[in-house]
Parts: C-alpha cells; sequence; structure tokens
C-alpha cells in the first residue's frame, strides 16, 4: 500500500504536554486531504507490576478527559537519556514506592494510535516488586496505589468492575499470556 504524499504541514498548537499539527495530504488516487489533524506526543512506559504475593500494582488518576477516576498501570515518557527500562523503573518507583530485585521483561512495543498520534508505548512486566519508598509524585500527580489480585483483575476489567483504559487491559492480558507460557 503506497503512503500518503505530505503537500504542507503547520503546527497549530504546541505545548509540554504534546503538539497538535495539520497536514494537506494527497492520498495515492489523488484525492487531497486539507485538514488531516496529527497529535504528537512522546513515547511512553508502562509496566504490569507484580508483588511477591501476585498482587497488581495500580495507580488510581483523576483523568480530565475522561472526567472519572481510572485504575491504571504506572507509566510515563523517560526523562533525558533514559533507557526504557531504567525509565519505567523509575516511573514505578516514583508513582508507587514499589522496586524489585528482578529486571523488567518486554512484553512489546506498540504504536498508541497510528490514525492520529504519533507516539509508541513499550510494556514491560516487573515481578516481585515490594513496596520500599513513598511516592515522589510531580505537583500536578495526585495517586492512589491499589493493590488487587492478578488472577482477579481480568474478570474485573471485562465485567467493567472497575474503570480503566485499553492500555492497562492490553498490558493485563499481554502478561497473563507470557506468565502462562512461562
Amino acid at each position: 500500500m503506497k503512503q500518503w504524499k505530505m503537500l504542507k504541514s503547520e503546527y497549530v498548537h504546541k505545548s509540554p504536554y504534546g503538539n497538535i499539527r495539520k497536514d494537506i495530504c494527497e492520498l495515492p488516487n489523488g484525492i487531497v486531504i486539507n485538514d488531516y489533524y496529527v497529535n504528537e506526543y512522546s513515547d511512553w512506559v508502562n509496566a504490569v507490576v507484580l508483588t511477591k504475593e501476585n498482587q497488581m500494582v495500580l495507580v488510581e488518576q483523576y483523568r480530565h478527559a475522561g472526567n472519572d477516576n481510572y485504575f491504571e498501570i504506572p507509566a510515563g515518557k523517560k526523562e533525558n537519556n533514559e533507557t526504557d527500562e531504567e525509565g519505567i523503573i523509575r516511573e514505578i518507583k516514583e508513582e508507587t514506592g514499589y522496586v524489585s530485585h528482578l529486571k523488567p521483561i518486554l512484553l512489546g512495543e506498540f504504536m498508541i494510535n497510528p490514525a492520529t498520534q504519533n507516539n509508541k508505548i513499550k510494556t514491560f512486566l516487573l515481578q516481585d516488586a515490594v513496596k520500599q519508598y513513598e511516592q515522589d509524585l510531580d505537583e500536578t500527580e495526585q495517586i492512589n496505589i491499589k493493590l488487587i489480585d492478578f488472577e482477579l483483575l481480568g474478570s474485573l476489567i471485562k465485567t467493567n468492575e472497575i474503570k480503566t483504559q485499553l492500555f492497562t487491559a492490553s498490558a493485563y492480558f499481554m502478561a497473563k499470556n507470557f506468565l502462562s507460557e512461562s
């Protein structure tokens, strides 16, 4: 399949949280789209964090666009010249206070939404986590920590008994699949 040809591109909005770009694109069949908007964001890392007792460490946060509180896996963007592993270990420690002596296991790398966004996410599994620190949150973060039995979480997601988002659901099922094959 042929790529679209970009005829023109301009920024509509720029901020530390992300940019919005307006592109004029010509499709392979000659049709021109005059206002194709692309959201530019940094790449992320996130992780399924499991304790020695097989509890999954979730963070509860208010999400403005969803107008509610959601249970999610720890996540964030890398800082400075961090590797993906260093970034997710730091994010987990800052958001939850949990650490592990084991190295994070990469479960996969995915585009977030290639129809409208340009960023990727790398999803990890961190096992044998223990709480050793207090949270060290950014000034814009308010996070509650929740431990849920790993085996129970799948049914809570499927029945919508907890509010979560796509990344947490897909990461959970990837981790469950990985662990069942180990």
